[in-house]
């Protein structure tokens, strides 16, 4: 069926008739969810709303992590005509009722004890009338507002929509608001970014042409569903019949890749690095580490049969993969055949290795303004080091200072309620998407650095930081990589480490240290990581080279505000979280000038 709606979704989705629609772990098993199932739950919650008033424009807030009830109560929001606003469940009480009361939200629901209480702290800050609660617990006595449990009306309530709900559902435009999403907040105070139905599905239509998606294939959502590439992509598998299993957790990521053994990985780049990091540490010895040199000097062969979609057939290729590749993709589940990577930059380098080890990833590329997807790596078409050739529904094209525009039918709305917002983000009837890029000859799409991101230093010279920060991450022994330098005479690096695999060499080569602070001041591990800035250096122009490298005993989170929610730098927080020590990089530069 073609697509105008998201509820068309909902009833393609419900149409497949699936024993498997949806995976959900309870008490140690995989619990199935059919597509009968889901039918049930999201009629009862669409009844509940309805019997509490909510009506077509109103804001219902999500304040919960990924799991079957996040989609249930999104198709039922959007079902009867409300706006459904995402809540990342990391978000500190503060940045909850900014976004709850900025939206204007009435209704929420939470998944949890703790997401209930933090909603409670900040009631008297928002709008809010009625709290839905996923989990089964005892409801507190002392909320003013009326609380229930999600699970007495989608068990208890209709098993179908009623006629007049569903000719409501079915008469919803594409030009009528579907959601509004808060952006992350990479560069200050979040937006409300306002998408369409039509502007979500023209996307949905157009991003996995080329992909084979159906009935069948599974995959995991740990992408948190509160940012526009996660929901882009659950809808468009659902709409596919592709089984979701839900991951709450990215810590429990591991543990269900090897339970669920899925067909598709759609993922963030961070996800990627990890796997990269574990794999070279875990080569490090011999003879481990000549097996796997050798395997790399066989598959870096036979890497342009991968990257053609093909397998190689050589012996020395299926004994390497024997050996090494096959253990790769046994961390992954062992039983995926697409990969997909989005929400940051993949890094050419990275891309290169899985490719060498027979992984090949379709690079994406887009923003929550534009529903997100601009252009993609498919099966068909596919260029290593770039983001793919734009959707066939829109239009790119780079203004003169090398920056993105783009417009099409998946571009936004809107920012909510922020009109002068709004008109700065367009050149004409252009999207001003703030990458920095070109496209080829053959129209393949590259991204280089976010405009507002590059580094410019006092001499005039700009440093694009990804490109650097991203071949910094290719060393294991690196976590997170921030480039520091403008307005500055040169640039440094500030690195946080892996922490796990650092404190594991540290004690393998008897260094002592009862803290992290200990443990990086060390001046092994500083040499250590100068040796790391001093190789990448040897590729970088002289103005862009790294002068000094700032070692920090701390990890970069989303939980403690370095990374936004999908992983990509605060850059601004980071800095002023380390503003003495990096002012204290600058002027012990300054006293060691003759």
């Amino acid at each position: 069926m073609s697509l105008s709606t998201l509820n068309d979704i909902f009833f393609a989705a419900t149409a497949h008739n699936l024993d498997r629609a949806m995976l959900s772990r309870e008490t140690g098993a995989w619990v199935p969810i059919s597509s009968s199932d889901l039918r049930r739950n999201v009629a009862g919650t669409v009844h509940a709303l309805q019997q509490w008033g909510v009506r077509k424009g109103d804001r219902v807030a999500i304040l919960s992590e990924n799991r079957p009830e996040w989609s249930t109560a999104d198709f039922a929001i959007l079902l009867i005509g409300a706006v459904t606003v995402p809540v990342y469940s990391t978000l500190t009480p503060e940045q909850t009722a900014y976004t709850l009361r900025d939206s204007g939200a009435t209704v929420i629901f939470v998944s949890t004890e703790a997401q209930l209480r933090k909603t409670q702290t900040i009631l008297a800050q928002t709008q809010l009338q009625r709290i839905v609660v996923m989990d089964q617990l005892q409801i507190p006595i002392d909320l003013p507002i009326p609380c229930t449990l999600m699970s007495q009306f989608m068990t208890q309530g209709p098993s179908t929509l009623d006629p007049q709900t569903e000719s409501l559902a079915r008469s919803i435009q594409p030009d009528d608001l579907a959601t509004i999403i808060y952006t992350s907040g990479t560069t200050g105070t979040s937006k409300g970014v306002m998408l369409t139905h039509g502007n979500m599905t023209s996307n949905i239509t157009s991003s996995l042409l080329g992909f084979d998606m159906h009935p069948g294939l599974t995959t995991i959502s740990f992408l948190p569903l509160s940012h526009v590439t996660a929901r882009h992509v659950d809808f468009a598998m659902m709409y596919h019949g592709v089984t979701l299993a839900y991951c709450p957790f990215m810590e429990r990521l591991p543990e269900t890749l090897r339970e669920v053994q899925p067909t598709e990985c759609v993922s963030v780049p961070r996800v990627y690095e990890k796997i990269y990091a574990k794999t070279e540490m875990s080569a490090r010895g011999f003879p481990n580490r000549a097996i796997y040199r050798w395997a790399l000097s066989v598959g870096r062969a036979n890497k342009p049969a991968i990257l053609a979609g093909e397998i190689p057939a050589s012996l020395s290729w299926k004994l390497a993969n024997k050996l090494v590749f096959s253990k790769i993709r046994d961390g992954m589940g062992g039983n995926v055949k697409t990969f997909i990577s989005g929400g940051a930059p993949l890094g050419r380098e990275l891309a290169d290795w899985y490719a060498t080890v027979g992984i090949r990833i379709h690079e994406g590329y887009g923003l929550t303004e534009t529903s997100p997807v601009i252009a993609v790596n498919t099966p068909i078409d596919h260029r290593i080091g770039t983001v793919g050739k734009i959707l066939p529904n829109l239009e790119v094209r780079i203004a003169s200072d090398g920056e993105i525009l783009v417009r099409g039918p998946s571009v936004f709305k809107g920012y909510w309620n922020r009109p002068e917002e709004t008109q700065n983000a367009f050149e004409d009837d252009w999207f001003k998407t703030g990458d920095i890029g070109n496209i080829d000859a053959d129209g393949y799409l590259s991204v280089t650095d976010r405009k507002k991101e590059l580094i410019k230093t006092s001499g005039g010279k700009f440093i694009a930081p990804q490109p650097i920060e991203n071949t910094l991450k290719l060393y294991p022994l690196v976590g997170t990589a921030v480039v520091v330098g403008d307005k500055r005479k040169f640039a440094f690096v500030m690195i946080s480490p892996n922490f796990a695999l650092l404190e594991e060499l540290a004690r393998t080569n008897n260094i002592t240290f009862s803290s992290r602070a200990e443990l990086v001041a060390d001046p092994k591990i500083q040499a250590l990581y100068e040796g790391f800035v001093e190789d990448v250096n040897q590729n970088l122009a002289r103005f862009e080279k790294l002068k000094r490298v700032l070692l920090v005993p701390d990890e970069f989170t989303a939980e403690n505000g370095a990374l936004t929610p999908t992983l990509k730098l605060r850059r601004r927080i980071i800095e002023d979280r380390y503003r003495k020590q990096i002012d204290g990089v600058y002027a012990q530069a300054e006293t060691a000038s003759p």
